[in-house]
């Protein structure tokens, strides 16, 4: 496991955590944060980028469709 694939499982975990949190607080906004984090994991996990790297592409495909 390379060090991308351990940073996406981290924010992967790290998504599950928040989302949990704003079930039990019913705080939406720590839910939302929650999901994007697990979906940025996967996407690294997959694609062997950086977080930044995912960020940026989703920031570009929003701006392209939004």
């Amino acid at each position: 496991m390379d060090k991308l694939e351990l940073e996406g499982k981290w924010n992967r975990v790290k998504g599950a955590v928040k989302q949990k949190y704003g079930e039990w607080f019913d705080d939406d906004k720590a839910f939302a944060e929650g999901k994007f984090d697990e979906i940025v994991g996967k996407i690294q996990e997959k694609s062997g980028r950086t977080r930044e790297q995912v960020e940026q592409e989703i920031r570009d495909w929003k701006e392209d469709h939004m």
